[in-house]
């Protein structure tokens, strides 16, 4: 299969389904955290697909793969956020044990493409 678009990229399809997980686990937080661990979490999952998508469209693979690591950087971001959220509310844990594992593949995947585009 040729990669004519970062719609073809494993990685970014990934990512996009964390991102809609993400959205529907954060709905699960109390309402005041609505402008803060709510918002802060869903700019981060979003962060990621929209780098990869930038990236790939993008003229150089260094500029592709420095896109990529930005991706990387979100998802430690989101991570944080996400574990930083069940320790407030423990009780959330549950709904964000889906997109925890999600992100661990895309960052795996991240982190493999990321060292092709720079050999």
């Amino acid at each position: 299969m040729t990669i004519q678009s970062f719609r073809d990229l494993m990685v970014w399809q990934k990512a996009m389904l964390l991102a809609k997980d993400t959205y529907k686990a954060t709905t699960f937080l109390p309402k005041e955290e609505i402008y803060g661990l709510v918002s802060q979490i869903r700019r981060c999952a979003v962060s990621i697909p929209s780098n990869i998508a930038e990236g790939k469209e993008r003229s150089t693979r260094k500029d592709f793969a420095q896109f990529l690591r930005i991706a990387q950087g979100s998802g430690a971001e989101l991570e944080t956020q996400i574990l930083l959220s069940i320790q407030i509310y423990p009780d959330t844990e549950k709904h964000f044990q889906a997109p925890l594992a999600t992100l661990k593949e895309v960052q795996k995947m991240l982190s493999s493409i990321i060292m092709k585009l720079s050999n």
